[in-house]
């Protein structure tokens, strides 16, 4: 179960990566700039009042493994005691933590781009806290779930979360493997329900994983130092590198 779930987070970390992209970057229109921009206008002055400026002076717009407040991450944020209580506990921890940030950073958004994507992640970690809550449950008895969710908001209560409630994502969890990890039928499953505040139905574990979406792809922005480039010329140069490499 946690190696399913270790798996969903790096999808998540790929789809935040590209969101940032696009609330930074995009959308593209007719007016992206060619030949080089012009520089001579000061494009980012906007960027000096900022909060965080080194995201765009460093990071040019793009997601990078900081924090709000630019703090690098770092191997002192795993927690692996090889007590499977305390870490299974500690990874409920963490993903109520994180539904917590995710509702934050909810409220201060209006663009639709940043809210859809709040919208998915909040309904699928609260899969994953859900899981963790059982996976105790299972092992000591004690009914944690009954503490979900945590910030006590109900998902019913996000219009961007509706439609994956609808569809009943909050009650499934992905193998990410055509033949492991299905022992973990016996934890989600086996007679377990969805969270009382959302729409009932058994849990599920479904062999494989979720279809992806589109990943957009942004035009070049010159003035950033980021040109665009013709795909045919990285072909060519990945051609090249593989047979070097033989």
């Amino acid at each position: 179960m946690v190696a399913a779930i270790t798996a969903e987070e790096l999808g998540h970390v790929e789809l935040v990566s590209n969101g940032v992209a696009m609330l930074n970057n995009g959308p593209d229109t007719d007016e992206d700039e060619e030949n080089g921009g012009d520089i001579s206008g000061a494009p980012f002055e906007d960027m000096k009042d900022i909060r965080l400026a080194a995201s765009f002076f460093a990071n040019g717009g793009g997601a990078a493994p900081i924090n709000s407040n630019g703090a690098s991450w770092n191997n002192d944020f795993i927690t692996t005691t090889g007590n499977v209580v305390f870490d299974l506990l500690h990874n409920f921890h963490l993903e109520c933590g994180a539904r917590l940030h995710k509702l934050r950073v909810y409220e201060s958004l209006t663009d639709p781009t940043g809210r859809e994507i709040c919208g998915y992640l909040l309904v699928r970690g609260s899969v994953h806290a859900h899981a963790y809550a059982l996976a105790l449950k299972k092992i000591t008895g004690v009914e944690i779930e009954k503490m979900l969710p945590v910030p006590n908001i109900p998902l019913g209560n996000i219009p961007e979360c509706q439609k994956y409630l609808d569809e009943g994502s909050h009650r499934r969890l992905y193998t990410f493997s055509p033949d492991d990890y299905k022992e973990m039928s016996g934890i989600w499953g086996n007679g377990e329900v969805a969270l009382p505040t959302d729409p009932q139905g058994e849990l599920e574990v479904v062999e494989g994983m979720p279809d992806g979406g589109k990943i957009q792809q942004l035009a070049g922005v010159p003035s950033a130092f980021s040109p665009d480039y013709a795909p045919e010329e990285m072909l060519e140069i990945a051609e090249k590198l593989y047979k070097a490499s033989r």
